[in-house]
């Protein structure tokens, strides 16, 4: 079984303008699945089985075009994910993303790393029209 799955999308917009979007954790409800409402660290996850608060911590760096979040569980486990904006071109930017087994059983949260990785690439596709429409 896979620990990582990695998925990226071109976006139609300049970098600074995608990394300031994907950086604010207030944006996460608008172009993810799990995260239905940020507020103050706090973050509503939607899993099959119910929703669930965590803890929401976000990590950015400007200069080096990173965006990390740390989801901390109920029970005390944490859960990352890594992403990276960089530059395509003055009119274009890539926006990575490395999605991480969570510490909790899988069928817990969003089923197989495999599902949420499709999930993920559905998510980066939106996150894309959201950013090129802007």
């Amino acid at each position: 079984m896979d620990s990582f799955k990695v998925e990226s999308v071109r976006i139609k917009t300049t970098p600074e303008k995608a990394f300031r979007y994907v950086a604010d954790p207030k944006n996460l409800p608008q172009w993810t699945h799990a995260f239905k409402g940020v507020l103050n660290g706090k973050a509503i996850m939607a899993t099959p089985a119910g929703a669930v608060e965590v803890g929401l911590r976000v990590m950015a760096s400007a200069s080096e075009g990173t965006i990390d979040w740390y989801m901390t569980f109920p029970d005390g486990d944490v859960a990352s994910a890594y992403s990276r904006v960089i530059p395509e071109s003055a009119e274009y930017s890539i926006y990575s993303f490395i999605l991480m087994a969570p510490p909790v059983p899988l069928e817990q949260l969003e089923g197989t790393l495999n599902q949420q990785a499709h999930i993920l690439r559905e998510e980066l596709t939106k996150l894309s029209a959201i950013l090129s429409e802007a």
